[in-house]
């Protein structure tokens, strides 16, 4: 016999029968039925009460690229809908599966531009695989099981549903539907055997992975099938957990920290072998390494969406398959006898430890190369590490080797698309899903700033975290393109920032300020053996503006070109 609840009671238990145990969200009056539902089954979901839905949103985004299973936020309409639309974005340009409730105005008073009124689909559609509006109670499990599968099937990335307030109001009788089962593709055979043709023909190929959809067995089959033929492989842009960077086949990562021997070595590939990747402009470092529509190297591009394929780049070989699918499939190709690339891949694997490993004696006062190396060489192999974006970010993508999802846990956590105050969320969820696992949040200051309020969250369901903020009191990034284009003439890019040491105190947490190299082992083992979460505010020069180079000899080079 059904019995009738409210809409917002349903919508919480098809949450549940889907397998989901915590969501993230700021409450909002526009969804207090839903409240209510999650305190009515608070022993079976987990609701996170966050500062800000920008911070929420990138939550249950950090969520979805750990566990494989959509990340799901709730926000109020209006205001609480536009700060989660940038971990929306997140979710889409990662393949993050992901799915976000929006409060919207009653039924009766939509389009009249009513209080925080705002037409989600025109707003998300670019942003999300699909957008909808739940305008009756009895169809709540159809739209919910409908969300699940979009955000899973294909390639993967976020869904927006919208709920009317009234309508969560209304009473039902629906019941929820069975548990959703992501939808694999597998890859024709006849492209698979294409493919080892390719790379039999070849004499310099390279593998290129990453983006969404991966599993830890489909990680293991990839790494398998690398070292069986001896393929020199690269991850993507902020995808370095993809493939375990202890593997003898790592040769680095294609973005923003990729050295000049790897960069050189794409260039010169005959064949490229793209698993996964959409092959964007941080991978191509503004599609110059890869060329569109036709690139130089001959390419064979692999990935789960239909739509991606051709797209932006015409391969030689394409194939349609989810990554556990093919990767299954890569066990029933033949490697030849004797590769005729040994000796590239040897080369690329030294090019790539040597670039890897921390320069010795630069004099620097504060050395983040060592930093980054004596934190790992400090935490556990599992540790989950959560950055945001900028500059600050490459001395870690260097110098840390992220173990790879073939071990079983993802380690890495970083948005592809660049944006700013992802890494103190990011990390926030990823300690509540994986409580004893070791957390590293790395930020620069201006990233710091744009979300830092979530140490609130973090101190108020006691999740320990070990946050690394790097301040050279700048924008940094920005500061850099200011200086290579127009040099001396600094704009909007200075900052004035906290004691970051005190801030974290305020909310209960340890505090160290870190200013020369040798200060920091100590400093981290301090931060590590606190009780609860610790923040170290590494003062750094602006001038030393990346791992590569420093202002001033940008700046140099700048005046010496406009000669």
């Amino acid at each position: 016999m059904t019995t009738a609840r409210l809409a917002g009671h349903l919508l919480i238990e098809s949450l549940i029968d889907h397998g989901t145990e915590i969501c993230f969200g700021v409450p909002g009056e526009s969804y207090l039925a839903a409240l209510d539902g999650l305190y009515q089954h608070r022993d079976r979901i987990r609701f996170i009460a966050c500062r800000q839905e920008g911070g929420a949103a990138n939550m249950a985004e950090a969520y979805g690229k750990l566990t494989g299973r959509p990340g799901v936020c709730f926000v109020t309409r209006g205001p609480g809908a536009t700060n989660a639309s940038i971990g929306v974005h997140t979710a889409f340009q990662d393949s993050t599966p992901m799915v976000l409730f929006v409060g919207q105005v009653e039924r009766g008073i939509r389009d009249r531009e009513g209080f925080q009124e705002v037409d989600y689909r025109a707003m998300f559609t670019p942003l999300a695989k699909w957008v909808a509006q739940i305008d009756s109670a009895d169809r709540i499990p159809e739209y919910v099981a409908r969300a699940y599968q979009t955000a899973t099937s294909g390639r993967q990335g976020p869904v927006v549903l919208a709920l009317p307030e009234d309508m969560l109001l209304d009473m039902t009788e629906a019941e929820p539907l069975a548990p959703y089962r992501r939808n694999l593709s597998w890859p024709d055979p006849q492209r698979m055997e294409a493919l080892a043709e390719e790379l039999k023909r070849a004499s310099k190929p390279l593998m290129l992975v990453g983006g969404g959809g991966w599993t830890p067995l489909a990680c293991q089959q990839l790494e398998a099938f690398a070292r069986q033929w001896n393929l020199p492989v690269a991850c993507a842009f902020r995808f370095q957990d993809t493939f375990d960077n202890c593997h003898p086949n790592y040769v680095g990562e294609v973005g923003s920290s990729i050295s000049a021997d790897l960069r050189k070595r794409i260039e010169d590939a005959d064949l490229i072998l793209a698993v996964g990747v959409r092959l964007g402009e941080g991978t191509t470092r503004s599609y110059t390494l890869v060329k569109p529509p036709r690139p130089a190297q001959r390419l064979v591009h692999v990935h789960a969406g239909a739509e991606e394929l051709g797209r932006v780049y015409q391969a030689d070989v394409m194939v349609q398959s989810s990554l556990p699918g093919f990767c299954a499939s890569l066990g029933s190709l033949r490697p030849p006898e004797s590769p005729a690339w040994q000796e590239w891949t040897r080369a690329a694997v030294l090019a790539y430890e040597k670039h890897a490993s921390p320069p010795p004696g630069n004099g620097l006062k504060l050395d983040l190369a060592h930093v980054a190396a004596t934190l790992q060489q400090r935490v556990p192999d599992d540790t989950i590490y959560a950055s945001g974006a900028g500059n600050f970010a490459g001395w870690f993508l260097r110098f840390i080797k992220y173990r790879g999802l073939s071990r079983g846990q993802r380690t890495q956590l970083e948005p592809s698309s660049g944006a700013m105050g992802y890494g103190v969320p990011a990390a926030v969820g990823a300690r509540l899903v994986e409580p004893h696992r070791t957390v590293v949040s790395i930020s620069g200051d201006g990233c710091f700033m744009m979300n830092g309020q979530e140490l609130a969250t973090a101190a108020h369901y006691g999740a320990k975290i070990l946050f690394l903020v790097v301040n050279n009191g700048s924008f940094g990034t920005i500061r850099m393109h200011q200086e290579m284009y127009f040099p001396d003439r600094i704009s909007g890019t200075d900052l004035t920032n906290p004691d970051f040491s005190t801030l974290a105190s305020a909310y209960g947490m340890k505090g160290f300020v870190v200013e020369k190299t040798e200060e920091f082992e100590q400093a981290l083992a301090n931060a590590l053996a606190a009780p609860g979460s610790a923040l170290i505010e590494l003062r750094t020069d602006v001038d030393v503006i990346s791992a590569r180079t420093t202002l001033s000899e940008i700046r140099r080079q700048a005046k010496a070109t406009a000669k």
